[in-house]
């Protein structure tokens, strides 16, 4: 029996953790959280010092009935969860489960990277639990509990029932929304730009570009036509010289080592990976895969960190692999560390390799497509930071006739540095800033060749990105860079915001719920005061600040805001039109089939309208989806069946409801014409899997097909319609080495409410799931 007892949060993390201690350890894992607060009440005594209600999560006391029967039999135990606030609370929870006479033998360590070394090293570094970094945790999670419990009730009633309020994410969206108002509220300006073309000492193969930027030694701005005209007359008149040739050497510093905020943006600009996938596949990086005989080894640092610091260890292996691959002239000058910012968390290294001496190249037969492409980005970052500043011959030339003045600036790449390996994401999508400028010596004549006028205008804001938003997050002091990628997909879930062409913009719920609850939650809904609650957060962690007292001030500030939008939750949701049946206001409503224009009269007047959301954001009255006549009758009342869209999708079904309330289930022909479809009807098509027939059955989710021989069968499908009019087996393709990011176990195909994800064979133990995308060839695999 192993001698001591190591409790993580990842079944991988333990496998990885074993091969490293050896047999006189044991390593479990809690598979996360074991306790919780209660999903059916609000779980926090407000009255109380708001003092938390935790309870076993569901499925996990088996988990704890065996982590304390190894730990009775244990001389020591290892609390070695995530080490960030989050793993301490794990770790608190854990060894307030294991019992009194357990608490002796109980010690905190903490992992930085699951390599050999830095788990023997961590082992030998018992701590005790932080109850301050502890109690951090805690008050963000009642804080989080009071705002979702008590305002997400307040959307139900006006919108939809399980519509979400969060503190952070709510925040989040407040930005994105008010970006589209900016964008739809701008008002472009015109203005000039002129470019010139100049042959230098009249040789006409030499020619340089040059832009128009001051009148009279002052920057000037052409704003219309008419002006331009004014000064194109004015410059064809004019003879130009060179006025001033500058020339310096300029560099550009290496990047430093990538902190979790860092890392979700360039992977969003160079790899197009979500703040989500981002963290689980780093998660599967520092955690461990196998390395053929290597067997499981960590490659990545701890992924959730706000510092640039690096060890000097890792330092000296970056400049080793520098020094040998590109030659000493390559190596910057030392250990590069980034500013820090007034809210770092310095306890974790930067995001780095665990060892420089794993490159890409060498790992990349053991991991997916996904794990190497961000695994070659956290190594080449980490390496180019160890690397020299690149170099450029920068020259700056100025045309003057004494009045108007042309510029043009170019620089030359000398010494490449730290951009012979990496180039940063932004960079990469420019334009090539390298350019050779002619040389040429003051005084020396320019002969206009052309001039080229165009017309311009100012351009609204662009709509944040993934990496712009997480930039923007950051910068506010919103959040954590551990809980961005959580906040994104929560507002994306809750079908708030929507990404189109990569960009994120607010649906009309998002909208809607944006408009409530800021109109009824100014201040708790503000940035400023998010930023400064998680400041609180950071120096009750710090042992700067009671828990107790940060929540009693938060309460205070809440709680007539509460009582006030309790009494009437309401916004001014009226539309910059008149109701085309009697005049009176259109307001905004919200139905089970989604947001509605309709008469503030109601119930006087019932009109409705369905609307479209115009670029300048006001909206158009559309009108609603006709019917579809199918030529089809009606077996109970012979009137025509018709198509109808509802929240469920299409369905076939009688005009006469409520009279008549048949409906039918149908497949689509290729030819647009409908095909009724009877419960248990016979297919012509054989089961692919074992050639017994086919029937069609009807479930929770509609018809579907399967197989006569069940349950000898379990063979399922999706329905279509082939050429003939035949309803076959839609056969689709599934990628089988879809591979789940917390567990390493196989995922399989599934379908929901809200289509088809992916979701892990472990589950229950494990419910992680994953979206899906189609390849070309038809084959579904993960995002």
């Amino acid at each position: 029996m192993a001698k001591n007892l190591v409790i993580v949060e990842s079944p991988a993390k333990a496998r990885t953790i074993e091969k490293y201690l050896g047999r006189n350890y044991k390593v479990l894992a809690s598979v996360g959280h074991v306790k919780d607060l209660p999903k059916n009440k609000i779980g926090v005594d407000v009255e109380n010092g708001f003092q938390p209600e935790y309870i076993t999560i569901r499925g996990k006391k088996k988990v704890l009935d065996e982590l304390k029967k190894e730990a009775n039999s244990a001389e020591q135990v290892y609390l070695a969860p995530d080490p960030d606030r989050e793993g301490e609370a794990i770790a608190w929870h854990i060894a307030s489960e294991l019992g009194k006479k357990n608490q002796a033998k109980i010690r905190r360590v903490c992992f930085n990277e699951i390599t050999e070394r830095g788990i023997k090293d961590g082992i030998s570094k018992p701590t005790e639990i932080d109850n301050e970094r502890v109690m951090a945790q805690q008050s963000r999670r009642i804080l989080d509990r009071l705002v979702g419990y008590l305002v997400s009730p307040l959307l139900w009633k006006p919108l939809k029932y399980g519509l979400s309020a969060g503190r952070v994410q709510s925040v989040a969206l407040r930005l994105i929304c008010e970006r589209e108002e900016e964008i739809e509220k701008f008002k472009p300006e015109e203005y000039w730009t002129i470019d010139g073309f100049f042959h230098m000492n009249g040789n006409a193969e030499e020619e340089l570009k040059a832009r128009l930027e001051k009148k009279d030694g002052k920057k000037f701005k052409i704003g219309n036509e008419e002006e331009a005209t004014g000064v194109l007359d004015a410059l064809k008149k004019a003879d130009f010289e060179v006025s001033s040739v500058k020339k310096r050497r300029v560099k550009q510093s290496a990047p430093v080592p990538f902190t979790t905020s860092m890392l979700q943006q360039e992977a969003s600009r160079k790899l197009g990976y979500s703040a989500k996938k981002t963290m689980m596949t780093a998660q599967r990086l520092y955690e461990g895969l196998e390395l053929g005989k290597q067997g499981p080894v960590g490659l990545i640092t701890y992924m959730r960190t706000d510092s640039t610091r690096v060890s000097e260890d890792a330092v000296d292996d970056a400049r080793g692999y520098i020094s040998g691959e590109y030659g000493d002239k390559f190596l910057g000058k030392g250990n590069k560390k980034g500013k820090s910012k007034g809210n770092v968390q310095d306890a974790h290294e930067a995001i780095r390799p665990t060892s420089v001496a794993n490159s890409p190249a060498k790992v990349k037969q053991y991991l997916s497509n996904e794990q190497f492409r961000l695994y070659k980005l956290i190594w080449e970052r980490f390496v180019a930071s160890q690397m020299a500043d690149a170099e450029y011959d920068q020259t700056t030339i100025l045309i003057s006739d004494g009045t108007y003045e042309f510029k043009t600036q170019a620089k030359v790449l000398v010494f490449a540095g730290f951009r012979q390996l990496y180039i940063e994401g932004d960079e990469e999508k420019q334009k090539d800033p390298d350019a050779i400028l002619f040389d040429v010596a003051e005084k020396t004549p320019a002969k206009a060749a052309k001039f080229d006028p165009k017309q311009n205008f100012t351009q609204p804001p662009p709509r944040y990105t993934e990496a712009t938003i997480v930039k923007t997050l950051e910068a506010e002091g919103i959040g954590r860079p551990s809980t961005y990628a959580s906040i994104i997909s929560t507002i994306q879930d809750r079908e708030y915001v929507e990404l189109s062409e990569k960009r994120f913009r607010p649906t009309e719920l998002g909208r809607i719920v944006n408009r409530l609850l800021v109109s009824n939650f100014p201040h708790i809904f503000e940035i400023k005061f998010t930023a400064g609650l998680e400041q609180d957060l950071d120096k009750i962690a710090e042992g700067e600040a009671e828990w107790n007292q940060v929540l009693e001030q938060f309460f205070g500030s809440f709680k007539p805001e509460l009582d006030k939008a309790g009494e009437k939750f309401s916004v001014d949701l009226k539309l910059d039109s008149e109701c085309p049946k009697c005049g009176g206001e259109l307001v905004i409503k919200y139905g089970r089939n989604g947001s509605f224009a309709a008469c503030s009269k109601y119930p006087d007047c019932d009109f409705s309208s369905d609307y479209e959301r115009q670029e300048d954001g006001t909206v158009k009255l559309v009108d609603k989806p006709k019917d579809q006549p199918t030529g089809i009758e009606c077996d109970k009342c012979g009137k025509e069946l018709v198509i109808k869209k509802t929240r469920f999708g299409e369905m076939l079904a009688c005009p006469g409801y409520p009279e008549c309330k048949n409906i039918k289930n149908f497949v689509r022909l290729p030819d647009g014409n409908v095909k009724v479809i009877g419960k248990d009807e016979q297919l012509k098509t054989p089961c692919p899997k074992c050639e017994k027939g086919l029937v069609v059955k009807s479930g929770r989710r509609g018809m579907f097909i399967a197989c006569s021989g069940y349950p000898d069968c379990d063979f399922t499908a999706n329905m279509k319609s082939d050429e003939n009019g035949d309803i076959v087996p839609e056969i689709i393709k599934v990628d089988d080495k879809v591979e789940c990011d917390k567990c390493g176990s196989k995922m399989a195909l599934k379908r929901g409410p809200r289509g088809q994800f992916f979701a892990c064979t472990a589950y229950p133990k494990c419910k992680s799931t994953k979206p899906i995308k189609t390849l070309e060839d038809g084959t579904i695999t993960s995002k």
